[in-house]
């Protein structure tokens, strides 16, 4: 079905995301890591359970999970990840979540602290199991200065690496956890080829400094992600054609026993992995001018699509509009009573009318998930997946008050 005909069945606002381009998004990311890489999936990014179990399931290589909570726990379970092989990550763990994740077979955690190390040993040491813990780094600075950075200042994100020689003794002798290497996630979004591979070859220059200065255990390494999606406007995900030989001879020169498989090595993604599958479809609700300038309301706004581009972070979303032509610009406004509810100031639009359907591509990351949804009460998009031009899945996530016991 075309927009218009989904749409028509579905109403608006609806989410529609192509399983298909999920799957290719997968082997076109394997394909540029050398070989034997695991890659984890940051359910963050969307944790419909049908959108992670593409990325489970299929022939060759196939993903993990990397979560953040024990609601994306569940998701991940639900879509078919072993509680194993998660990689559960976050500054803020909580007693309660860590007890529920341990108890459902979680083995593996990024710590984040000192504290951080202590409460997941705690609660592994009550469930009678040892939990191999990766030690999030942040380094004293970074490599790229452009994209979202994620290390070389103060954070609540990663153990300050100054901070290692004095603190290792004491990670390592956490009862409950056995630290078995290090997770690094340094930019979100990197600029170009170029810049991922210079941050690779940062965390992998440090890892073997820290290796051999402060005894790092290194059985397992995370380098992190960065690889680059279009969010909210038109375009293709990066390609990296190099990525794969450079960063096989990066690992030679600072690894030398990876492909011995000392460490095992892991990349994450969500962005990359997803962003492309998923479009949202809006309807045009009213039509306005005001002391010259023109809006264009829509039945979506950022309690259905990145709730932080109410701050300016996302703007400007990008639409498209079924092969009909720009003739004049116009601000693309959401339904909710602030002036924050603004996907797009002066976008360049063909001539709409009430009824009409604005497409947001590239909407498969960071949707539904980093959206206002409780705000004003609204009804959530519908969620439809399709494989093969097929509808294979119609949901919609409900926000609702519920009793608890007193």
């Amino acid at each position: 079905m075309n927009t218009t005909e989904l749409a028509a069945r579905y109403g608006t606002p609806l989410y529609v995301y192509d399983l298909d381009q999920v799957v290719e998004a997968r082997e076109s990311l394997f394909a540029a890591l050398p070989a034997d890489f695991d890659l984890f999936y940051a359910l963050k990014a969307n944790p419909h359970p049908e959108v992670a179990r593409a990325l489970r399931t299929g022939d060759g290589r196939v993903c993990r999970a990397e979560i953040s909570s024990v609601g994306e726990l569940s998701a991940a379970l639900t879509a078919g990840y072993a509680a194993e092989e998660c990689l559960y990550t976050g500054p803020g763990k909580t007693d309660r979540e860590l007890a529920e994740a341990i108890g459902r077979g979680v083995r593996m955690f990024s710590v984040e602290s000192l504290t951080d190390a202590e409460h997941v040993g705690a609660a592994a040491d009550r469930h009678g199991v040892v939990a191999r813990c990766l030690l999030r780094v942040n380094s004293v600075s970074a490599s790229a200065a452009t994209s979202i950075r994620m290390m070389g200042k103060p954070s609540q994100f990663g153990i300050d690496s100054e901070t290692l020689p004095e603190l290792m003794p004491a990670l390592t002798s956490i009862r409950g956890i056995r630290v078995v290497g290090a997770h690094f996630f340094t930019m979100s979004n990197a600029a170009d080829e170029a810049s991922l591979t210079a941050e690779f070859e940062f965390v992998l220059e440090l890892t073997a400094r820290l290796t051999e200065e402060v005894g790092l255990p290194l059985e397992f390494l995370d380098i992190g992600g960065g690889f680059s999606s279009p969010y909210a406007v038109p375009g293709r995900r990066a390609q990296y054609d190099k990525l794969r030989t450079e960063l096989e001879a990066l690992l030679d020169l600072y690894l030398p026993r990876w492909r011995a498989g000392e460490p095992r090595l892991a990349c994450e993604s969500g962005r990359y992995l997803v962003g492309g599958s998923g479009s949202l479809l809006c309807g045009v609700v009213n039509i306005k001018e005001s002391r010259g300038k023109k809006f264009v309301v829509l039945d979506a706004g950022i309690n259905a699509v990145g709730g932080l581009s109410g701050l300016g972070r996302l703007l400007p979303v990008s639409a498209r509009f079924e092969g009909r032509e720009p003739v004049e610009h116009a601000s693309l406004v959401g339904p909710l009573c602030t002036p924050g509810d603004t996907l797009g100031r002066d976008t360049a639009v063909p001539a709409l009318a009430v009824g009409d359907v604005v497409t947001v591509p590239n909407v498969g990351a960071y949707g539904i998930s980093a959206s206002l949804l409780g705000f004003l009460s609204r009804p959530t998009p519908t969620e439809v997946v399709v494989r093969g031009g097929e509808v294979v899945s119609v949901s919609q996530v409900e926000c609702r008050r519920v009793e608890v016991a007193r």
